[in-house]
């Protein structure tokens, strides 16, 4: 294929384009540069997998089971991992239709449902990963405290900042490379987990005794919240689901972010949606049963401990499990990969933060200044602005990291569902406008159960936002900041949508037959026409290929 078909797919340019909009678009890039396909499969294998493997399920996972209990967490994880499973068909299905440079959600809202809801989701998208940048910095340095050192906890932020800012500007290859590695010490790691949870499970520890669902019966499978009997267990089963939706928030969404950077995007896209079931199965459903059979609900070394000042309570409950069965120097072992765990989703999200805005400038919603990239095609003054919105971690140097963390991960949470309404509105209109023209049959990648799943999945997640903070009006619950926490993100997202409508005078939602569902698709299917897919020699390149 020609340079220029392949530089026109890759920026999405429609081929009904007439000649002043082509110049335009070289002149622009010859200022701003454009970033590059420099992702490989296995990159986004294992990006799709790393970026989902974090804080949420290794750290935050703690606080929810000494609120609710193990039953609520457990049936937690399986009910949002069917959602974010939902949300990975849509985005599979959206990111291989059309993979272009700049890909993101609010590029698809703005193309299939109006551009006002795509601004506000634009921002909304690169907020919330600013803050998942610095809830994963503050987590980190929770993990970090399990080691009892002189080092202040300023100096450690600085430096898990450092590393991840200077993998995020240079070449897009290295931060491809870089969460390969990070992924795969995670990926060794919760199978290892996984396996000793089987071990401990059956009193295969040096103290020989069995577990079993012990930590079920004795301090029980509930801890009743704000209520007594059946309301009290659905309420934590509630706030066990509202909490739990911190594990997964917009990592999904890697994936489309990364697209326009991925090589054989329509090959390889599809299979990590198809493959993400069984990586949310094995690696969250069965973490988390595995924390559920390790460690005891009131264990007092879990996370809440640090707000009455026990010591070590800023531990992962895996190392907790370890250390109570008695297994010597292990603990400290997983707190390492715990805290690269932490390393690599904040780096993973500085990725999608920064790419976010380049996103924004490109369709014109932020600065052009933002467009900019260096030689080796990465926005690196996108990566500037995210990274000094992250800085905010900082606020754990006064108000210790375990605290600083709960509040991010309210932020983030909140923000995550917001996103993800939005997402499935605009996959929803997507898949309308492929009807109207006959070509639904065409979609390169088609996921099972839709649009009934998309549905369902919108009805919890309406349901996850507004309730998101009910815990702030029970009888002394109240507080200033968590009621911020739990819904600023409302008002500042509606104001963005009501600011720009007004602004711009767009319309509540683009007519179905004024949808372009063309734009780059026969760029999109000529290149994937040409693409040719490795073909394996022997068992292990087969094995291998399967994975990435």
């Amino acid at each position: 294929m020609s340079d220029l078909l392949k530089d026109r797919v890759e920026k999405g340019v429609d081929h009904h384009h007439d000649e002043v909009d082509v110049d335009e678009d070289s002149a622009s890039e010859a200022k701003y540069g454009t970033t590059q396909r420099g992702l490989k499969s296995r990159h986004i294998q294992l990006i799709a997998l790393g970026g989902c493997i974090g804080t949420g399920l290794f750290v935050g996972s703690g606080a929810t089971l000494s609120t609710t209990g193990p039953a609520p967490l457990f049936m937690s994880f399986v009910v949002i991992s069917l959602i974010v499973w939902v949300v990975m068909q849509c985005l599979g299905e959206l990111s291989a239709y059309v993979p272009v440079a700049g890909s993101s959600v609010p590029l698809y809202v703005k193309r299939y449902v109006e551009p006002s809801l795509a601004f506000a989701a634009g921002w909304n998208y690169w907020y919330a990963y600013a803050m998942l940048v610095a809830s994963e910095v503050s987590a980190a340095s929770v993990v970090i405290s399990y080691w009892s050192n002189p080092v202040p906890v300023a100096v450690w932020i600085t430096i898990i900042l450092a590393v991840i800012i200077l993998l995020n500007v240079f070449v897009v290859s290295w931060y491809g490379e870089s969460e390969f590695w990070f992924a795969s010490i995670k990926i060794i790691g919760i199978i290892g987990l996984i396996i000793l949870g089987i071990v401990l499970f059956f009193g295969g520890g040096p103290n020989h005794d069995r577990l079993g669902f012990r930590y079920w019966q004795r301090p029980g499978a509930f801890i009743p919240f704000a209520a007594s009997g059946d309301t009290g267990r659905f309420l934590a089963f509630w706030t066990a689901l509202v909490k739990s939706g911190f594990a997964f928030i917009l990592s999904p969404e890697l994936i489309v972010l990364a697209a326009g950077e991925t090589e054989a995007p329509r090959r390889n896209i599809p299979k990590a949606a198809r493959r993400f079931v069984y990586r949310l199965t094995f690696f969250y459903i069965l973490g988390t049963l595995v924390i559920t059979v390790i460690v005891a609900s009131n264990d007092d070394l879990l996370l809440q401990g640090v707000n009455s000042g026990k010591t070590n309570a800023g531990a992962s409950p895996f190392v907790i499990g370890i250390k109570r069965a008695g297994i010597r120097v292990l603990d400290h072992i997983i707190n390492a990969v715990i805290l690269t765990s932490a390393w690599s989703a904040g780096n993973s999200f500085l990725f999608a933060g920064s790419r976010s805005l380049y996103s924004l400038a490109l369709t014109g919603q932020a600065p052009r200044i933002f467009r900019t990239c260096n030689k080796h095609g990465v926005p690196y003054l996108c990566v500037a602005v995210t990274s000094l919105l992250a800085c905010l971690v900082y606020l754990s140097v006064s108000s210790g990291s375990a605290t600083v963390f709960q509040w991010f991960v309210n932020l983030t949470t909140i923000s995550g569902y917001i996103a993800w309404i939005i997402l499935l509105i605009t996959y929803l209109r997507f898949r309308r406008a492929l009807e109207f023209n006959g070509i639904l049959h065409e979609r390169p990648y088609k996921s099972p159960g839709q649009p009934y799943v998309t549905y369902f999945a919108l009805f919890i997640l309406s349901l996850l936002t507004l309730t998101n903070g009910f815990q702030v009006f029970f009888p002394g619950k109240f507080t200033a900041s968590s009621f911020l926490a739990a819904y600023i993100t409302l008002p500042i997202v509606i104001v963005l949508y009501l600011g720009h409508k007004i602004w711009f005078r767009t319309p509540l939602f683009l007519r179905v037959h004024k949808i372009d569902v063309y734009s780059g698709k026969e760029e999109a299917d000529r290149l994937e026409e040409m693409d040719v897919p490795p073909v394996p020699k022997n068992v292990l390149e087969r094995i291998w290929f399967w994975i990435a």
